[in-house]
C-alpha cells in the first residue's frame, strides 16, 4: 500500500507542472516564516492568525492536486453547480455578513461557526467566474463580436462586480473587472468596440469622481498625487510603509530582528506584507520576491500558450490576470504609487480565504497543463 502511494506521488510529479507548484509552495513557506516572525515580536496577537496561513497552504496544495486531476472541461460543464453555490454564499453576506472593525465600508465576510474565523465568498467567486466566463467565451467564440453576444458577455461580467460593489469591496471589483477585460481581449474582441470604450474612460472617470466616489476613496486617490495636501490619517499607513522599506536598506534587518527594531505599519501582515519584506530582507529580498512572482505569472501564461484548446487558454489567462493585477496593485500601494484599496499580495499576505482560493486557481491551471494532451485538437 505504501509503495503504491509513493509511486502515485512520483507519477504525479512527472505529469504535473512541478515548477509552478513548487513556486507557490515556496512563496507560502516564506509567508509563514514572515508571519511567524511578526507573531514572535508581538505584532500579531492571535495564534490562529499564525496557524491559518500554513494550514490553508497545505489544504490549498491538496485541493490544487485534486483539481488538477479533474479535466477542466468537466469543471466548465459543471458551471451551474459552482455558480449557484458561490452566488448563494455572496447573497448570504447581506443578512449575515460581518465587517472588519477598521474597514467601516467593507462588509463582505461570512463568519464560520465554532471556528472563530471569517470567510470571504468573493474570493471563491473569482475562481468560479474564471471557469464560467471562459466556458461562455468558448461557446460563443465564433460570434464573439456579434452585438447580442457581446451584451450577454458584458452582463456576465457586470453581475459579480455589482454584487461585490454593494458589499463595499471595490478592490475586488477592480480585480474582477481586469479578469473580465483580459479574457475578453484575448478571446478576440474587435477594436471597433475597444476604441470607443477607451474613449469613454476619461468622461466616465470624471462622472465617477463627482457622483460615485465618497470622500474616503477620493482622499486615498489624492494621497498618491498630493500627499502633502492629503489628510494625514489617509497617508500615514503608506508613509509608514515607505519608512519600513527604507529601513531595510540593501540586505534588510533580518527576519528575526529584535522586538522594537521594526517600524510599525498597520495591516503589515496582510495588505502591507511587502513593506515588511523590504524591512526584513532588504532590496535584494524584494527583488527575489518580485522575481518569484514574475516567474509564477510567466509559467501561467506559458500554460495558456501550450493549452490545446481555447477553453484552457481562457482559463489560464483569467488566473494570470487575477494574479498579475493583485501583484501590481498591492506593490503599488506599498510604494505609494497607487491608492490603498485593500488587495492582498498573492501567496504572501496573511489570509486563509485568499491563500486557499489562489491554490484553487493554480489547481485549474494545472488541470489545463495535465489535460492538454497531444491528441486534443486546438479549439
Amino acid at each position: 500500500m505504501l509503495k503504491k502511494f509513493f509511486s502515485a506521488i512520483v507519477r504525479y510529479i512527472k505529469e504535473t507542472d512541478k515548477l509552478l507548484l513548487l513556486c507557490c509552495i515556496s512563496l507560502s513557506g516564506f509567508s509563514t516564516l514572515l508571519i511567524y516572525s511578526l507573531y514572535k515580536n508581538g505584532e500579531i496577537g492571535r495564534l490562529n492568525t499564525l496557524l491559518v496561513q500554513p494550514a490553508m497552504a497545505v489544504c490549498g496544495v491538496v485541493a490544487a492536486v485534486i483539481l488538477s486531476k479533474i479535466d477542466y472541461h468537466i469543471m466548465a460543464k459543471m458551471w451551474k453547480w459552482h455558480t449557484i453555490f458561490c452566488y448563494g454564499l455572496m447573497l448570504l453576506v447581506f443578512p449575515f455578513g460581518v465587517q472588519r472593525v477598521e474597514w467601516v465600508d467593507d462588509r463582505n465576510w461570512l463568519p464560520i461557526p465554532f471556528l472563530g474565523i471569517n470567510f470571504q465568498p468573493s474570493e471563491l467567486l473569482k475562481i468560479s467566474f474564471i471557469i464560467t466566463f471562459a466556458y461562455h467565451l468558448y461557446k460563443v467564440k465564433d460570434h464573439l463580436n456579434d452585438f447580442k453576444q457581446l451584451v450577454l458577455l458584458c452582463l456576465h461580467g457586470a453581475m459579480p462586480c455589482a454584487i461585490i460593489h454593494l458589499q463595499g469591496d471595490d478592490g475586488t471589483v477592480l480585480v474582477m473587472a481586469v479578469i473580465f477585460a483580459s479574457m475578453l481581449f484575448v478571446a478576440g474582441l474587435s477594436w471597433k468596440y475597444i476604441l470607443p470604450v477607451l474613449g469613454v474612460i476619461p468622461p466616465a472617470a470624471i462622472i465617477a469622481w463627482k457622483f460615485l466616489l465618497d470622500d474616503d476613496k477620493k482622499g486615498r486617490i489624492l494621497a498618491v498625487f498630493t500627499p502633502e495636501l492629503a489628510d494625514p490619517s489617509v497617508t500615514w499607513q503608506q508613509q509608514r510603509g515607505l519608512i519600513a522599506i527604507g529601513n531595510g536598506g540593501v540586505w534588510g534587518k533580518g527576519i528575526f530582528m529584535e522586538t522594537g527594531q521594526f517600524r510599525y505599519v498597520p495591516e503589515v501582515y496582510n495588505d502591507f506584507i511587502f513593506t515588511y519584506i523590504g524591512e526584513t530582507v532588504g532590496f535584494i529580498g524584494c527583488i527575489a520576491v518580485l522575481a518569484a512572482l514574475c516567474f509564477l505569472c510567466i509559467k501561467i501564461l506559458h500554460n495558456a500558450q501550450r493549452a490545446q484548446d481555447t477553453l484552457g487558454k481562457y482559463i489560464c489567462v483569467g488566473v494570470f490576470s487575477m494574479m498579475a493585477i493583485q501583484i501590481i496593485i498591492n506593490i503599488g500601494m506599498c510604494l505609494s504609487i497607487l491608492p490603498v484599496i485593500g488587495v492582498t499580495l498573492p501567496f504572501l499576505s496573511a489570509g486563509g480565504t485568499s491563500t486557499g482560493t489562489l491554490y484553487l486557481g493554480i489547481g485549474i491551471v494545472l488541470s489545463v497543463y495535465m489535460h492538454s494532451g497531444k491528441n486534443r485538437l486546438f479549439g
